[in-house]
């Protein structure tokens, strides 16, 4: 069975402020022309349809406009999709009861009751049935509100688990699970981008430990912007289309192609490369250097400058939009800036640790600790400093 996982989509997403639905739906014709070339067996989308809890309406139509898209190709392809942590699982789920007519399977609530279960969707190859299990990202409340006083839940991972479990799944069959969380392996977390961190919680206190999934045969992962596996091969982020951010520059974003044969067999992974077009990138050097690097071709990408001269030249910026159309960022770095930081960094040496992770955390969450937060904190840092 050949499967196609995307997630991550951010539709109506800006980057830098930049408006970037044409790039997203050049994006996503891609994807349907894929799809049309290699004709997988089903298509998962992994979480995050939207960017927005309340999308625009532009950002529906284009959802739908995707999803008309690949319901014409014939035969058609079932496309599997769950709530992400960005989805309103009440818009997400609207007329699914219709999509399922065309094969078009939308999870986006959790159970709520002891006769309600995950959606699983069965599908059929030449080695027989493979069990797709459907979870949308999952909170500690999810856990907490399904089980009450049954089942103490204090953790994301025991929601996860808890979930998990209750499905009395047949691990002597081939199953699939498409999920959305923040998954570790150990002390070993996947590699984040910008785009993504102020999303994941500080300490990481929203993470799964794979160890509660690994008897799957495929794990497709939504949650984490770039492409890799965690723990195992065979469960993989498979990382947005497209750059949402400077620190993706250097990404190769792709689909994920996994082909999964009879139980027991190791999957196979192939990454069909998308184009993002205009590109993200990162350019460094001399004013003037800099601006010889402009072309006909890369003068509409989005770019992050970073000037180098000793002496910036006056008006740089507005010098560097005559040749750059979509400039996200100028930064300058020489021997100047260079003096400033670690001055700024021998300035913090010997500060309570306590206020300055309290400025980091105002900076990230826009809002001060709480007390109980700045006393779990002080008992940590009092642990490490004995």
């Amino acid at each position: 069975m050949k499967i196609f996982h995307i997630s991550d989509l951010h539709i109506g997403k800006q980057l830098h402020l930049f408006d970037i639905a044409v790039v997203q739906r050049t994006i996503l014709e891609q994807i349907v022309e894929k799809a049309k070339e290699y004709r997988p067996d089903v298509i998962v989308i992994a979480g995050d349809i939207y960017d927005k809890s309340a999308p625009s309406g532009e950002a529906f139509h284009l959802f739908d406009a995707f999803l008309n898209a690949l319901g014409d190709i014939e035969p058609m392809i079932p496309v599997l999709i769950i709530a992400g942590n960005h989805d309103n699982h009440l818009r997400l789920n609207y007329a699914s009861s219709f999509l399922e007519k065309h094969h078009i399977y939308i999870s986006a609530s959790l159970p709520k009751s002891e006769d309600d279960h995950l959606k699983k969707i069965v599908l059929k190859d030449m080695y027989g049935e493979v069990n797709f299990y459907l979870l949308p990202f999952t909170r500690i409340a999810d856990g907490k509100n399904l089980y009450g006083s049954k089942k103490e839940i204090q953790t994301y991972e025991d929601a996860v688990n808890a979930m998990l479990e209750r499905e009395d799944i047949d691990y002597t069959q081939r199953n699939v699970l498409v999920a959305h969380q923040f998954f570790v392996k150990g002390k070993s977390q996947p590699n984040r981008r910008e785009s993504e961190l102020k999303y994941i919680s500080i300490g990481g206190i929203d993470s799964v430990d794979v160890a509660c999934v690994e008897n799957f045969d495929y794990v497709a992962l939504g949650h984490i912007h770039s492409s890799q596996s965690i723990g195992q091969p065979y469960i993989r982020y498979s990382g947005t289309p497209l750059k949402y951010s400077v620190s993706e520059a250097g990404d190769v974003k792709s689909i994920t192609a996994v082909t999964l044969r009879d139980k027991g067999k190791e999957i196979e992974l192939e990454f069909l490369p998308l184009e993002m077009k205009p590109d993200v990138r990162k350019i460094k050097g001399m004013l003037e250097d800099v601006i010889a690097l402009a072309r006909e071709d890369n003068r509409d990408d989005f770019v992050s400058i970073t000037l180098t001269d000793e002496k910036v030249p006056y008006k740089a910026k507005e010098r560097l939009q005559e040749f750059y159309s979509n400039i996200l960022e100028v930064s300058v770095e020489n021997s100047r800036t260079e003096a400033m930081f670690q001055q700024d960094v021998a300035d913090k040496i010997g500060e309570d640790p306590i206020e300055l992770f309290g400025d980091f955390y105002q900076e990230m969450n826009n809002t001060p600790m709480s007390e109980r937060e700045q006393q779990v904190l002080t008992n940590i840092v009092n642990k490490l400093l004995q």
